[in-house]
């Protein structure tokens, strides 16, 4: 009996047709109730969708057939990508299918900007002609500043070298011959801003770059700067961009995504005539919709025939005993990689993943292509999965080594990532307690036995009396709780270290507050 595929959401006749002629059974059933797809999934081994098909914990616990979920497109939060994992069902998605597409919306919102496009056209069809008023700048000559040169943001450059511009980059993950290679110039994000006539962000949202663009950061753009994000919604600060606009310190802003969409009515940005925007149309080209449903058809399907998982973003290719054995610490080297790039210097170089004890006899791959993933995905504008992330690594210029130490530790089995550039480097080491308990127990020069998960805060410190007891003050009289806190100083009793657990995400302002403390050197926010 032929595998049967259920597309349960709007797919291509070109993508349909890929998955027949693997001798697949398909099904299109669009519009389902989620009710009706549960009673019906039970029958299928996989399950095409785009965005509005929610596959739930409930859902796939009536899939019983279920292997494989593929995802035509590149977020994958309609997903719940735990429950599948726990299930053995394979997520897919199609990440570099809409790369062009977002790229040249970018373009399209520089230009825009740069002649008044949309303010123009609604002054001709309101019966006026203005063409003093709508005197605009050329791009040609101008200086493009990149925040992040993943995939879309290195599309951006080539689309606008051609139009004649200089372009510097913010990028604290390749190496300088690639970004040489794309003819770019890498630079602080502190010079970026003051260097840039037009600034393009391509980053993820993180903890990290959360109001990336604040009033601070706004303030140091050249007067008259245009500024465009056709990447995630909260990168920037919404209230202080409007506030920059209006007191006509920038020249333009453009978005493509918001904070909270749909965009509230009353939303301050859309009174400013400086102001245009789109509703999150990144991908919505018939081109980019055509190419990720030709993709995730012939994915399931060299799934379903072949048994091979491409852009598999959930689980790695491994054996089902070996992945038995070393599932627990492939979820660890992700954290570990994430908390490496939130702690990481400034142009890193090069990553060293080290297994020891237990753990230095199994696959170095899988372990980490994990590792590279929780890295990675906090600087690049678009998802990394097991399968890419070193193809990734090696395209941004990253050396990386895996290294294996057979001797006994202090542990059974002991995860070392160590993250290094510009003469800096960051160490981080974990292992996994009993039945899958995870725990931090090395930053830098620190001992310690934390748990990484949820929200956490780093405080480095003198090793001096009350520091502790100042950090439980200041974040109980802003009503954040802490879970845990774990506690480590260096041998030499130069300086101590904080890992607090909190139980909600603390305000900028109380992390500047907490800076501010006696003998306090510095203050992480982490999200793992």
């Amino acid at each position: 009996m032929a595998p049967r595929v259920l597309v349960s959401d709007e797919l291509s006749a070109d993508g349909v047709a890929i998955l027949r002629k693997a001798g697949l059974e398909v099904d299109v059933k669009v519009g389902l109730k989620p009710e009706e797809l549960e009673e019906i999934i039970a029958g299928y081994d996989a399950l095409a969708v785009r965005s509005a098909t929610k596959v739930t914990a409930r859902l796939l616990e009536r899939a019983t057939r279920l292997q494989v979920v593929g995802r035509a497109g590149v977020g994958v939060d309609n997903v719940d990508l735990d429950a599948a994992t726990r299930r053995g069902v394979v997520v897919m998605n199609t990440p570099g299918g809409s790369s062009v597409t977002v790229a040249e919306l970018t373009v399209a919102h520089m230009l825009a900007l740069a002649r008044h496009v949309p303010q123009a056209t609604a002054s001709v069809k309101a019966g006026k002609w203005e063409k003093k008023r709508f005197q605009g700048h050329e791009l040609a000559g101008k200086t493009l500043g990149v925040v992040g040169i993943g995939n879309i943001g290195s599309v951006v450059v080539n689309r606008c070298q051609g139009l004649g511009m200089r372009v510097v980059a913010y990028d604290p993950f390749i190496g300088a011959e690639a970004a040489a290679k794309l003819g770019v110039s890498l630079v602080s994000l502190d010079e970026l801003w003051g260097r840039a006539d037009v600034v393009s962000l391509h980053v993820p949202l993180t903890e990290q770059t959360r109001n990336l663009v604040n009033a601070r950061t706004l303030a140091r753009m050249k007067k008259g700067a245009l500024l465009v994000n056709c990447a995630r919604g909260g990168v920037i600060d919404e209230q202080a961009l409007a506030d920059a606009l209006a007191s006509g310190h920038l020249g333009g802003a453009a978005l493509d995504v918001f904070e909270k969409e749909p965009v509230p009515p009353d939303h301050p940005l859309l009174r400013l005539d400086g102001f245009i925007c789109t509703p999150h149309l990144g991908a919505s080209t018939e081109e980019a919709q055509a190419a990720v449903a030709v993709a995730i058809a012939e994915q399931i399907a060299q799934f379903l025939t072949q048994g091979v998982a491409q852009n598999a973003v959930n689980l790695p290719s491994l054996p089902r005993e070996v992945l038995g054995r070393i599932a627990p610490y492939l979820a660890l080297a992700q954290k570990l990689g994430a908390l490496a790039a939130q702690l990481a210097p400034e142009g890193v170089t090069e990553v060293r993943v080290e297994t020891a004890g237990d753990l230095a006899t199994a696959p170095a791959r899988p372990i980490t292509s994990a590792v590279l993933k929780g890295l990675l995905r906090h600087v690049l504008d678009a998802p990394v999965n097991d399968v890419s992330a070193p193809a990734v690594a090696r395209e941004r210029g990253l050396a990386v080594r895996e290294e294996r130490v057979a001797e006994p530790t202090d542990y059974a089995s002991l995860l070392t990532v160590a993250v290094g550039g510009k003469g800096a480097e960051v160490v981080v080491s974990g292992t996994v307690y009993g039945k899958g308990e995870p725990r931090i127990v090395r930053v830098n020069q620190f001992r310690l036995e934390a748990v990484p998960e949820g929200d956490l805060i780093l405080c480095e410190n003198d090793d001096a009396p009350g520091v502790v007891g100042q950090l439980g003050t200041a974040l109980g009289r802003a009503g954040v709780n802490i879970a845990n806190i774990f506690l480590a100083r260096d041998p030499e009793r130069k300086g101590a270290v904080s890992l607090i657990n909190v139980d909600s995400s603390p305000a900028a302002e109380l992390l500047e507050t907490l800076r501010r403390l006696p003998h306090v050197r510095r203050v992480a926010y982490i999200r793992l």
